[in-house]
């Protein structure tokens, strides 16, 4: 189990992400890949409630409706970690005070549920001032209605600017970050949200863990874009560069019996403050891969190689 920040929340060592329920997974594909993933030793989940506003004939929140109905059939809330976020949904844009206390009042009905577990701020509003965005989020932790607090999104400066504001006024700190990182994602991540991870304690709960599905191996020419509706997210990785991460984690993967996807995982967990990366999986049969890097650990050489190879991509 990993810890996230100063918080005492356990979580298993990879989030699952909910952005696939009710856009390319239906409610009865999603109950049945939460119950396999807790099924598997799993309790954190990642959604938000601006999943899946994006599918037509979706409003947003469709994707907490449906966790919301697992946890209720199963009875298991207390078992299960739920992350969302706040800023995106189409009827609560923003970070505004007012408007944060009603999408999370929202969320919860959604979910079903009194509390989330770890509430993010989902993208920055340089509109409101941060101090009322702080506020907001410290206020539902007083209220009980979320145990800890979450950035994402969020430039290294104004993660500063949070903590400075949350220290002057007496406000809850956050104990999480998302941001997107993985093995041909490194640079932005590795020179400017990290240092502040480190100095602020925060669990890092890294999206995109996958890039798009890049790092599952399945995408090695323009073609095979073709063969997934979210193929096109790993368009941009099709370089020599890319490729050759993905030639040194196959070489890997097949040497420890493993899928590519698992050691992707697996190596983002060897980077400081990672407490569990962020994998969603279209159905049940994409679970075992996911849940396999919560205990594959990498050696010294395997990790170095893979630290070399998307070097480059680190710049």
């Amino acid at each position: 189990m990993s810890t996230l920040g100063s918080s005492g929340i356990e979580v298993f060592p990879l989030n699952l992400g909910g952005n696939v329920f009710g856009w390319t997974s239906d409610e009865a594909a999603s109950h049945r890949i939460l119950d396999a993933f807790t099924e598997a030793g799993g309790n954190f989940v990642d959604t938000a409630d601006g999943y899946s506003a994006w599918v037509p004939g979706n409003s947003g929140g469709e994707s907490e409706t449906i966790i919301g109905g697992w946890l209720s059939a199963r009875g298991n809330r207390d078992s299960v970690v739920i992350a969302t976020k706040v800023s995106q949904h189409p009827q609560f844009r923003g970070l505004a005070a007012a408007n944060v206390a009603a999408a999370a009042d929202a969320s919860l009905k959604r979910l079903g549920t009194d509390h989330i577990d770890l509430y993010y701020a989902h993208y920055d509003d340089p509109g409101t001032p941060l101090e009322e965005t702080a506020g907001a989020f410290d206020a539902l932790v007083k209220a009980g209605k979320v145990r800890a607090v979450g950035v994402s999104n969020y430039s290294a400066e104004r993660i500063r600017e949070w903590f400075e504001v949350a220290r002057r006024n007496g406000f809850v700190l956050p104990v999480a970050v998302q941001p997107h990182y993985n093995l041909v994602e490194r640079a932005a991540y590795e020179r400017e949200i990290a240092p502040v991870a480190a100095d602020e304690n925060l669990a890092v709960l890294p999206y995109y863990a996958l890039a798009s599905g890049f790092l599952t191996g399945k995408y090695r020419t323009t073609e095979d874009l073709a063969v997934s509706p979210r193929g096109g997210g790993a368009q941009k990785y099709l370089t020599e560069d890319g490729l050759a991460v993905v030639k040194t984690l196959t070489g890997i993967a097949e040497s420890r019996g493993v899928e590519p996807a698992t050691v992707a995982l697996a190596w983002l967990r060897t980077r400081p403050n990672v407490a569990a990366p962020i994998a969603s999986a279209r159905t049940v049969e994409q679970l075992p891969a996911l849940i396999a890097s919560a205990t594959l650990d990498l050696t010294a050489d395997e990790t170095t190689a893979l630290d070399d190879a998307s070097a480059p991509l680190a710049q």
